[in-house]
């Protein structure tokens, strides 16, 4: 199953993109309820974008963002049958990608 989920909406020349992100994006400070024991930090440390193969967005990110984590933006353009393509990696190496037309 994925951990990924694109919709895509076009609005007046442009495309609206928005994004959820299956998650945990634990920062490695909060403790397990019965053990007690320091839970490891596991968040997405790069995000990408692509529409048709060209990088739209390219990003850093850190522990600091929550749990399952929701994106959303505009991208100039775009067209009916365009492909997006949403690739997100982990600080242990872990990775997913979707690639979704424009509806």
């Amino acid at each position: 199953m994925k951990s990924i989920k694109i919709r895509t909406k076009l609005m007046e020349g442009n495309t609206q993109i928005r994004m959820l992100i299956s998650h945990p994006m634990e920062h490695g400070r909060r403790e397990h309820e019965v053990t007690g024991e320091i839970i490891p930090m596991k968040y997405i440390q790069e995000l990408t974008v692509k529409h048709n193969d060209e990088i739209i967005v390219n990003t850093q990110l850190g522990a600091g963002i929550s749990k399952d984590p929701y994106f959303s933006f505009m991208l100039k353009g775009g067209d009916v049958g365009d492909n997006i393509q949403v690739t997100w990696k982990d600080n242990l190496g872990n990775m997913d990608s979707l690639v979704q037309k424009i509806k």
